[in-house]
């Protein structure tokens, strides 16, 4: 299948690191951390050592996020949700140069909230799809579920070679904030943020338009409690062990052993500084659109390898050969490649 257009959008709140630290102190959570907690949360949050110099947020203030429960997180994915997936599918769209009745199918990946029916029915009612779009939510993926969920629109124009299809990756992570004195839960606090990335896709190839095939995946479920979500009185509680970032390493080599070709590039999730180091150091590479994305964003769970994706595509060059991949709770893995052919474009 081939690239239309990508667009990605983030909320308009932006928080810096020591922005989110003094909304912690100023919140009730602060009082219920044991002193350790507070300090790694310090030198986390206030030292530059996460690689991130904001996040954005669906929240005007975000010192009360930490104070509300379970009922008020979901009722800020439900609200938000949907708003941040259509302001990233809108200008995907205006890119593609067709209109949302013209979709004859999208598919929206999310795991920080849970709404049913799903997104998809929201932005196909908002943004005025026709009746007849084939709408699928896929939950549950994690921070990898964008490739899968691009495999899956690939299977569509597979069974239907003249559909127009959407795909979109949206995550409200503040609305699965958790604090306790877990470190991994400490150590996603200062990790994660809001964003949602969405692209239009069909099989109309055109000279130097970017093919995503070859998709490949790894799961591995004896690996399961490293990192999940997890019930917390109702609310979700990232799980996160200290081994993800070797673990993550691991996988995606396995992935990348089974690539075509010698890729220009390499793109993927921004898991986190050490997840980043771990994974170029295990491919020999330098992830530079990953680590972008990281500093400007945070964690944005699934839509993060695309808005890597976004940040190559500002300025592809010469290049004809990306390799992705994503990765997330399962545990799994998941790669895709693009490539383009730029002799036929002369």
């Amino acid at each position: 299948m081939f690239l239309e257009s990508i667009a990605t959008a983030v909320p308009p709140n932006g928080y810096t690191q020591a922005d989110c630290l003094d909304a912690l102190r100023q919140s009730s959570t602060a009082s219920q951390l044991r002193p350790g907690s507070m300090g790694l949360l310090k030198r986390l949050l206030g030292n530059g050592a996460s690689g991130i110099d904001q996040r954005h947020f669906c929240l005007d203030d975000l010192a009360p996020v930490f104070d509300r429960d379970a009922q008020e997180l979901n009722e800020i994915f439900e609200k938000q949700a949907p708003e941040l997936a259509a302001s990233a599918l809108t200008p995907a769209l205006e890119k593609a140069g067709i209109k949302a009745s013209d979709l004859d199918a999208l598919f929206v990946c999310t795991c920080t909230g849970y709404l049913c029916p799903g997104i998809s029915s929201y932005l196909a009612e908002n943004l005025g799809m026709k009746s007849s779009t084939y709408l699928q939510d896929l939950v549950g993926l994690g921070c990898g579920a964008a490739i899968p969920t691009l495999r899956a629109a690939k299977g569509f124009l597979a069974a239907q070679p003249e559909a127009k299809v959407a795909t979109v990756a949206v995550e409200v992570c503040s609305a699965a904030f958790y604090a306790d004195d877990d470190p991994g839960v400490l150590i996603s606090l200062c990790l994660f943020g809001d964003g949602a990335a969405a692209a239009v896709w069909s099989n109309d190839s055109a000279p130097a338009k970017w093919k995503a095939d070859h998709f490949t995946t790894i799961h591995q479920p004896e690996n399961r409690e490293e990192i999940r979500f997890v019930n917390a009185g109702g609310q979700l509680k990232n799980q996160l062990a200290k081994t993800v970032p070797g673990l993550a390493a691991v996988a995606v080599e396995e992935l990348y052993q089974q690539r075509q070709s010698e890729p220009d590039r390499v793109l993927s999730h921004a898991g986190g500084r050490d997840v980043i180091e771990e994974v170029e150091k295990h491919l020999d590479c330098t992830l530079i659109e990953t680590r972008t994305v990281l500093s400007e964003c945070g964690n944005m769970s699934s839509p993060s390898v695309l808005f890597a994706l976004a940040k190559a595509l500002e300025d592809p060059g010469d290049d004809k050969h990306w390799w992705l991949t994503s990765f997330g709770a399962g545990f799994a893995a998941h790669a895709c490649e693009m490539h383009r052919d730029l002799t036929a474009a002369t």
